[in-house]
């Protein structure tokens, strides 16, 4: 039976790839958070980080709360989730690799022995 790929949104990946919203993402890993809060630990000015947790949030990473006059932001687990299952779906095959260099490795091994 073929072995199911998962499928990965590369627009996450792509969400991710520039560096302040991957730096946003792991301050929220600690949990949630404000836009000053988030500006602030990483010296951006507000209207920047604004932007970018808005691309976040546009891309599903993130949700945002209104409590008052403040917006706090969270990250969502569905989109990690895809992630890990996908980077999981290569384990096998990596798996493989290691197991025939481990294999070509024990036979130059006993190649080099039986020279002696």
């Amino acid at each position: 039976m073929p072995r199911q790929n998962p499928v990965m949104d590369m627009t996450t990946l792509s969400a991710l790839a520039e560096p302040n919203r991957m730096r946003i993402v792991e301050l929220l890993r600690d949990g949630p958070l404000t836009v000053g809060e988030i500006a602030d630990r990483l010296s951006l000015r507000q209207p920047q980080a604004s932007k970018h947790l808005k691309m976040l949030s546009d891309n599903g990473i993130v949700e945002v709360k209104a409590e008052a006059n403040r917006r706090i932001y969270k990250l969502r687990p569905e989109p990690f989730q895809a992630l890990e299952s996908w980077v999981e779906s290569f384990r096998h095959v990596m798996e493989d690799r290691f197991d025939n260099l481990d294999e070509y490795l024990r036979k130059l091994q006993n190649k080099d022995k039986s020279e002696l």
